[in-house]
């Protein structure tokens, strides 16, 4: 069943969205009326998630497409207008993560979280802006984390790059603002995805003992991605019309 039209006529772009995060956005923007471009390295999943989209009368293609190099940002962006025409809304939850201290942080896994978790943000909105400003509307949504406003332990590339998220999106948010550009993020907390089930496994814990040790806060649970979705739904959406430049925190009470 469709949800409220709250996307009618308009065309979401969001990178990650072949799982977790990305995906649950995908599907609720799609229930809402908007037109979706899927982008994401998983082939498989990606397809999926635009056949589901299809099989409930909504209107979505899958790119394959790794957002961390410029040349396919640029096709990405390309493509996706020419199948479904100018880009209202862009969602950057493509991501990735390593747990590890500084010492546990190869050179290898400290650019590709810079490349993916942050650089791959930067050039989808430098692809995207120019469209957005010409027509004097748009807004981007960044997937931040928790632990891009407070440390974490063994994370230190992945505070790193979710702080700069942060930052970038304030950054945005003020230069483009009176282009008629909103830039806002979300900071989720523990959220029930596959990569979180990775972070036991790198961690070398157990996936049941993990979860439950993550859902030690005031809600007394892990989210879900659908939950972040809302949120993201949300300041993407007219009703945060005055909104731009916040970080808006979805993770249970975990940081109060």
């Amino acid at each position: 069943m469709r949800e409220s039209p709250d996307f009618s006529g308009r065309l979401a772009l969001v990178t990650g969205g072949a799982s977790g995060i990305g995906r649950a956005t995908c599907l609720l923007l799609a229930r809402r009326g908007a037109r979706v471009g899927i982008v994401d390295v998983d082939r498989e999943g990606g397809e999926a998630a635009a056949s589901e989209i299809a099989a409930e009368s909504g209107a979505a293609v899958f790119l394959a497409a790794d957002v961390s190099r410029t040349e396919a940002c640029e096709r990405v962006v390309e493509e996706v207008e020419r199948e479904l025409g100018s880009i209202d809304v862009l969602v950057n939850a493509a991501g990735v993560i390593h747990r590890g201290s500084v010492l546990e942080t190869s050179d290898e896994d400290w650019e590709r979280l810079m490349a993916v978790n942050v650089g791959a943000a930067f050039r989808m909105a430098r692809v995207v802006l120019p469209g957005m400003i010409g027509r004097g509307r748009g807004a981007i949504v960044n997937v931040a984390s928790g632990w891009g406003l407070v440390g974490g332990p063994r994370a230190a590339a992945y505070c790193a790059s979710k702080g700069a998220v942060v930052q970038l999106t304030r950054a945005l948010a003020i230069d483009h603002g009176p282009d008629g550009v909103r830039v806002t993020c979300v900071c989720p907390g523990d959220i029930d995805t596959p990569m979180l089930r990775q972070e036991a496994r790198e961690l070398g814990e157990d996936e049941v003992a993990f979860l439950a040790e993550a859902a030690n806060r005031p809600l007394g649970r892990v989210g879900h991605p659908e939950e972040v979705a809302e949120a993201i739904a949300w300041l993407a959406g007219d009703a945060a019309s005055f909104v731009t430049g916040t970080c808006l925190v979805v993770d249970g009470g975990g940081l109060a």
